[in-house]
C-alpha cells in the first residue's frame, strides 16, 4: 500500500459520500444552498470522515451505514470552520487556500450556511436507520450467526449510540464547549494557562476525532473497553494535531498552508507553542503521537492505513 494513493483515494469517497447528501442548489432557498456546498466542499482533506471508515472497516464493517455518519460528521466540522471564520470570531478572509464562505456570500448568508449544514449533519446521520436496513437485506451488517430479530435490534441499538456519541461530542460538553471557552478568553482579553488551553485543544479539536473514531467501533458493535480505547487514542490524536497546527502557524508555508501565517501572534492569542516553546511542543505532539499508536496496538484488530494516518497528522505540512 502506497499510503498517499490510498489516503487520496478514500478522501475522494469520504468527498462523493458527503456529496450525495448535500442540498440541490434550486429554490427560494438557493443561495443557501449554493453557500452550504460552498462551504462543505472546500478542498479539505475530510480527515474525520477518512479515519471513521477505517475505524469502521477496522472492526470487519462492511456495510453502508457508516457512510450517514461520515457525511453527518464532515457537515458539523465545516459549519464549525464557517462560524469560526465569522466577523464576529476570527474575521478570517482565506481557508485552504480561497476565500471564506462570509467573504463570499457575506456575514448572514454564512450564519445561515452554518445553521444549514449543522440541521443537515443530524438529517443526514438519522438516515443511517434506512441504510442500515438495507444492509441487513444485502446481508452486510451482523454476524451471521444472529437471527433477523437480533440483528435488527443490533443495528438500532448501535446507531442510537453512535447518534449519542455525535451529538456529545460536538455540543456543549465537546467541541462547542471548547469553541466557547477559546472566545470567552479572547473577548475577555484574557490570557490562558496550559490547563485551560489543553482543554480547548481537547474539546475544539480531538473531541470530533474521537466521535469518528468511537462511531466506526460503535456501528461494529464493539465493547466497553475497545470503545474507551478508540476515545484515548482520539484525544491523543486530536491534541498533537492542535498542537502541530500551533507549530505550523509560525513555522508553516502561506502557499502550502493556504491561509495565514503567524496570526496568532498577530493577535496575541496564548498558543501551545507561546507556553512551551517550537522545541517541547514538537517534543509533546510526537509523544503524544506515541501514546495513540501504543494504544492502537492494543486493539484487537489492527489497521496500517490508520496507523499511517496518524503519524501523517504530526508530520504534516498543512
Amino acid at each position: 500500500m502506497i499510503f498517499s494513493e490510498e489516503l487520496k483515494k478514500r478522501a475522494e469517497f469520504a468527498e462523493d459520500v458527503l456529496k450525495s447528501y448535500l442540498p440541490e442548489e434550486t429554490g427560494y432557498a438557493v443561495r443557501v444552498a449554493e453557500a452550504m456546498n460552498y462551504s462543505a466542499l472546500s478542498g479539505g482533506k475530510h480527515l474525520r470522515p477518512v479515519i471513521m471508515q477505517a475505524s469502521y472497516q477496522m472492526f470487519g464493517g462492511r456495510g453502508h451505514v457508516v457512510e450517514p455518519f461520515m457525511a453527518a460528521l464532515e457537515m458539523i466540522h465545516n459549519y464549525s470552520l464557517v462560524h469560526d471564520d465569522l466577523p464576529a470570531m476570527d474575521n478570517d478572509l482565506y481557508r485552504r487556500g480561497r476565500k471564506t464562505t462570509h467573504a463570499v456570500y457575506g456575514p448572514g448568508m454564512a450564519t445561515l450556511a452554518g445553521d444549514g449544514l449543522l440541521n443537515l449533519a443530524y438529517e443526514t446521520a438519522l438516515k443511517a436507520f434506512a441504510v442500515g436496513l438495507e444492509d441487513i437485506k444485502a446481508g452486510l451488517s451482523s454476524p451471521a450467526e444472529l437471527t433477523e430479530e437480533g440483528t435488527l435490534q443490533t443495528l438500532m441499538e448501535s446507531i442510537t449510540k453512535a447518534l449519542s456519541i455525535l451529538a456529545d461530542k460536538a455540543g456543549i460538553n465537546g467541541m462547542l464547549g471548547g469553541q466557547s471557552a477559546d472566545v470567552d478568553a479572547e473577548e475577555r482579553n484574557r490570557s490562558v494557562d496550559l490547563e485551560e488551553l489543553l482543554y480547548i485543544h481537547e474539546k475544539k479539536t480531538a473531541c470530533l476525532l474521537e466521535s469518528a473514531l468511537m462511531i466506526g467501533g460503535v456501528l461494529c458493535s464493539v465493547g466497553d473497553d475497545d470503545l474507551k480505547r478508540l476515545e484515548k487514542i482520539g484525544h491523543y490524536v486530536g491534541v498533537a494535531f492542535q498542537i502541530e497546527d500551533d507549530i505550523l502557524d509560525v513555522t508553516g508555508d502561506e502557499k502550502i498552508l493556504g491561509k495565514h501565517v503567524g496570526s496568532d501572534e498577530e493577535n496575541g492569542k496564548v498558543t501551545y507553542v507561546t507556553l512551551k516553546g517550537l522545541d517541547q511542543a514538537a517534543k509533546d505532539a510526537a509523544e503524544m503521537t506515541d501514546r495513540a499508536l501504543a494504544i492502537l496496538d492494543e486493539l484487537p484488530a489492527s489497521d496500517g492505513f490508520l496507523r499511517e494516518l496518524i503519524i501523517s497528522l504530526v508530520t504534516r505540512q498543512k
